[in-house]
C-alpha cells in the first residue's frame, strides 16, 4: 500500500489544501510524531501550490492588461473628440466692449444694442454667407480695469441669420459685467489674446475687435499688449466712440491730445489689415459696427483667397 505520503504522491489520493496554521501547531495528544505527519502533509500540499498562484497571477495580469487597454482606448477617444471639435471657420472674433467708469447706463445700453442690431443687419448676414465657409465665431467679452475682464458670451458659431439674432440677442440680454473702474486697454486686448488661445475653432484670420470711449489710465501701455497679439498673427482693430468736450472729470480721458481716434492708431491697433472705425456718438455706434463687422468678413474671406494662392500645387 505505501506510506500516506507515496500514495499522496502517485495520485491515489488527492491532497487537500493548507489554509491554516493548525497543521503546525503541537496538539498534546499527539506530540511530536504528529506534528511532523502535519508537517509532511503540508509539504505536498504545497508543493502543489506553485500552479494555482500562477493561474491567479496570470488572471490578475489580464485584469491590469484590459484596464490599461481601456484607459488608453478613452485617451484615444478624447484625443479624436478634441481634434474633431477643432473645426474649421471663416474668422475668429473677439469682441471687447469697453465698460469702464466712463461708460454710464445711457451709453452702455446704446453699446450693447448697437451689437444687436449688427448681428441682425441682412448685410452683415449677407457678408457671414458669402465667406468660404459660409461662418465665423465670435465670442463677447467686457473689460474696465487691469482685474475686471469677463466672457459675456463664450465662443458661438454664426453662420445665418436665426444664429446672428440669437447671438444678438444674447448680448443684449446679458447683466454688465462691471461698472466704475478704470479702463486698461491693455488687460483687455490680453484677456482677448486669452480667448483665442482657447477657442475650440480654427480659422485662416484672428481678430480682436476693441471698441471704448476713452484712453489707457489703468495697468500697463496698450502697445505693449498690442505687440504680443501681433506676434501671435492676431489682428486688432478698434472701434472708437467720440464724446463731445466738456467740463466733465472724463474730459481728458475722452479727448486725449490729437484725439481718441488717432491715440488707438498709434497705441491699440495693429496686425494684418487694422484699422480704426468711429462712431461720431452712441446714437450712431450700431451703423458703425455694422459696416466694421462686414469689413473684418471681408478681409477674412480675402485672406483665405491669398493663403490658397500661397499653397503648392501638389496635383501633376
Amino acid at each position: 500500500m505505501g506510506t500516506w505520503e507515496e500514495r499522496v504522491w502517485h495520485g491515489k489520493h488527492p491532497a487537500p489544501t493548507i489554509t491554516t496554521l493548525d497543521a503546525l501547531m503541537l496538539h498534546p495528544n499527539q506530540g511530536w510524531r504528529g506534528t511532523r505527519s502535519r508537517l509532511r502533509f503540508s509539504t505536498a500540499a504545497l508543493q502543489r501550490q506553485p500552479s494555482r498562484l500562477f493561474a491567479e497571477e496570470y488572471g490578475v495580469n489580464i485584469i491590469r492588461a484590459l484596464r490599461t487597454f481601456v484607459v488608453a482606448a478613452l485617451m484615444a477617444t478624447t484625443a479624436w473628440t478634441s481634434t474633431r471639435a477643432a473645426e474649421r471657420v471663416d474668422l475668429l472674433l473677439v469682441l471687447a466692449a469697453d465698460v469702464s467708469g466712463s461708460m454710464d447706463k445711457s451709453k452702455f445700453g446704446l453699446q450693447r444694442s448697437g451689437y444687436a442690431a449688427a448681428f441682425s443687419n441682412p448685410r452683415v448676414i449677407k457678408a457671414l454667407r458669402g465667406g468660404p465657409g459660409g461662418r465665423v465665431a465670435a465670442a463677447f467679452i467686457e473689460w474696465s480695469g487691469v482685474l475686471q475682464q469677463k466672457v459675456v458670451i463664450d465662443w458661438t458659431v454664426i453662420s445665418n441669420d436665426e444664429t446672428a439674432r440669437q447671438f444678438g440677442d444674447r448680448i443684449v440680454e446679458a447683466p454688465r459685467a462691471f461698472a466704475g473702474n478704470g479702463t486698461s486697454i491693455s488687460a483687455g486686448i490680453d484677456f482677448g489674446v486669452t480667448q483665442l488661445d482657447r477657442v475650440p475653432y480654427k480659422a485662416h484670420r484672428r481678430v480682436i475687435d476693441v471698441s471704448g470711449d476713452g484712453d489707457n489710465n489703468s495697468g500697463r501701455a496698450p502697445a505693449g499688449a498690442r505687440d504680443v497679439a501681433i506676434a501671435k498673427g492676431i489682428t486688432i482693430n478698434g472701434l472708437v466712440i467720440l464724446t463731445e468736450p466738456s467740463s466733465h472729470s472724463y474730459s481728458s480721458h475722452t479727448n486725449p491730445p490729437g484725439g481718441l481716434a488717432n491715440y488707438y492708431r498709434n497705441n491699440v491697433i495693429g496686425g494684418a489689415g487694422a484699422f480704426v472705425a468711429v462712431a461720431e456718438n452712441f446714437n450712431s455706434f450700431g451703423n458703425a459696427i455694422t459696416k466694421k463687422l462686414i469689413a473684418e468678413i471681408a478681409q477674412a474671406e480675402t485672406q483665405q483667397q491669398e493663403d490658397s494662392k500661397k499653397r503648392p500645387n501638389l496635383r501633376n
